[in-house]
């Protein structure tokens, strides 16, 4: 029987462009091993930075200086926040006060860029530099600061506690979230402290989890920061963070309305034109998402010539993959694919990419292995998948066995998920097609039905390891079997969990059609949900 389990998050114009992606000088680090998102940066005081006008938009939270330079720096260091650039936002804090000495909130700039949000959490070594800026904000704030920003600066003193431990953190996050509420309450309508009052919450949750939106601290954070986009649906700070709210929900849509805009909100600062493809994959605006990720990797290019501000580029090469995957533009997801390999030297997903379209011939002749268990599972299973294809079906099956090595003894993670279930979910997928060229065919299905179950394990990820779905190969063998009704139901169910993307819909039509169904609204889905491909599909995998 098909296993229909879904991800537990589900329990529930034309665009045509070349791009080459050489390795970006300058970006942020980011691991090669899953490109992790934190940034737990080392403090320099000695660096500087530009003010960087054409990179900013318009947002500006307007302090108590007399000195318009001070006023630029602060209003680029708190972007770059809300873009998370929180390194180069430290540093723009910390101009601006070179500028203005007495200026108060340049100092807690500084201070709050050091602080722990979502991605990251302080250092040890950076609360040193963060509690000498805060206090030296409270000392100024007596004369050079008006009333909420006193507030603000004090209420924020909790945050950096003399002898701060990174292992006892969360006891310093929660008192920080107790002032911010306090605060919150006495400025209601303030949308600086409504959006810091949310970072403060956000801290307090797990980073990856599938949320409910009845949770009541799910709940208070919603409307924390609906507070402020009911009335600015441009703030890039509230806007950033409802996406991360909310794409893990049943309702990942919620986000749209800000999305739209969040990308021009810092025009040059790579992640925030990435963030709203967040929630355009999680409603199968796939052709968005492509758009949104080029745009961030133009901005991580323009970084390297100190036009712009880059953030985990290789983060934004995988999501662009990603979409692209989905959304059928083979030329754009394979090139993406090649890019990561440039960046990372990790050449996983340029042959499974190859894999998702089809250029067997080009993955036979990649001799790149990459030297972490995922990136080998992927690797292996794309030589060993095309190996098949290809006709050899002994090579394959050595292939086959090597990742099944890795199921069983690998420790890793990628991101946030284990590396054994991703090789368990890539190792069933080509057992199951094993099987099939030699006339297994319930055997067949039954490793189709735990890659699957493996898949179905892992946890909520944006973009998801893979760039393809196990459901895609299990609804084709159903189908090709002639087990249309098995068929239709695996693509249903694999289109709540990647809503409009293609590949699903061409087999849910084709299941339809051989079962005398209605199909026509499908097919029209389908048809526009792939104007934008470059790939013509006979299935829903190569």
């Amino acid at each position: 029987m098909t296993t229909l389990n879904i991800k537990s998050k589900f329990l529930k114009s034309i665009f045509v462009v070349f791009i080459t992606v050489l390795y970006i000088n300058g970006c942020s680090s980011t691991s090669h091993i899953g490109h992790m998102m934190s940034e737990s940066i080392t403090y320099n005081q000695q660096k500087t930075i530009p003010y960087i006008e054409n990179a900013l938009g318009s947002y500006n939270w307007v302090i108590t200086t007399d000195e318009k330079d001070a006023q630029n720096y602060f209003k680029q260091g708190m972007q770059l926040r809300w873009a998370y650039n929180v390194n180069e936002a430290a540093i723009s804090m910390l101009e601006a006060r070179r500028i203005d000495p007495n200026c108060a909130m340049c100092y807690w700039g500084e201070a709050f860029a050091l602080g722990s949000f979502i991605n990251g959490h302080m250092t040890e070594e950076n609360s040193i530099y963060a509690r000498e800026a805060i206090l030296k904000a409270s000392e100024l704030s007596k004369d050079f600061a008006n009333e909420i920003e006193q507030d603000l600066i004090n209420a924020s003193i909790v945050r950096y506690p003399e002898n701060y431990q990174f292992e006892n953190r969360r006891d310093t996050d929660l008192l920080f979230a107790e002032q911010m509420k306090n605060l919150y309450e006495k400025y209601p309508n303030n949308h600086e402290i409504a959006t810091i009052y949310a970072v403060a919450l956000f801290v307090l949750e797990d980073r990856r989890a599938t949320r409910s939106l009845q949770d009541p601290n799910i709940i208070r954070l919603n409307e924390v920061l609906l507070s402020v986009l009911n009335e600015d649906l441009k703030h890039p700070g509230a806007c950033h963070l409802y996406i991360h709210l909310t794409e893990s929900t049943m309702d990942p849509g919620l986000a749209l309305p800000c999305a739209k805009f969040l990308s021009d909100t810092v025009p040059v600062a790579s992640h925030i034109q990435h963030m709203p493809s967040h929630t355009y994959n999680e409603i199968g605006m796939w052709g968005d998402s492509v758009r949104a990720n080029i745009k961030a990797i133009h901005s991580d290019i323009k970084a390297s010539r100190s036009e712009g501000f880059s953030y985990a580029p290789s983060h934004n090469l995988h999501m662009l993959l990603y979409s692209a995957s989905y959304d059928g533009q083979g030329a754009i997801a394979i090139q993406a694919g090649k890019d990561y390999t440039k960046l990372t030297n990790n050449s996983m997903y340029e042959v499974s990419t190859l894999v998702r379209f089809g250029k067997y011939d080009e993955v036979l002749i990649n001799e790149d292995r990459p030297s972490n268990d995922m990136g080998q599972s992927l690797w292996l299973f794309s030589k060993g998948y095309s190996s098949l294809k290809l006709g050899n079906l002994s090579l394959a099956k050595e292939y086959a066995e090597e990742i099944h090595i890795i199921t069983r003894t690998t420790e890793e993670f990628f991101r946030f998920d284990s590396v054994s279930a991703l090789s368990t979910t890539l190792y069933n997928m080509l057992l199951g097609e094993i099987l099939l060229a030699e006339g297994n065919i319930e055997e067949s299905l039954n490793a189709f039905e735990e890659a699957v179950r493996a898949e179905d394990s892992l946890n909520f990820n944006e973009p998801e390891a893979l760039p393809f779905s196990a459901r895609h190969w299990l609804g084709s063998a159903l189908y090709n079997l002639n087990r249309f009704n098995r068929a239709e139901m695996v693509y249903k169910v694999e289109l709540l969990d990647h809503p409009n993307n293609g590949w699903s819909l061409y087999g849910l039509k084709e299941s339809l059609r051989a079962q005398n169904k209605e199909y026509e609204q499908i097919e029209d889905q389908f048809n526009n949900s792939w104007s934008r491909s470059d790939t013509l599909i006979v299935g829903s995998k190569f």
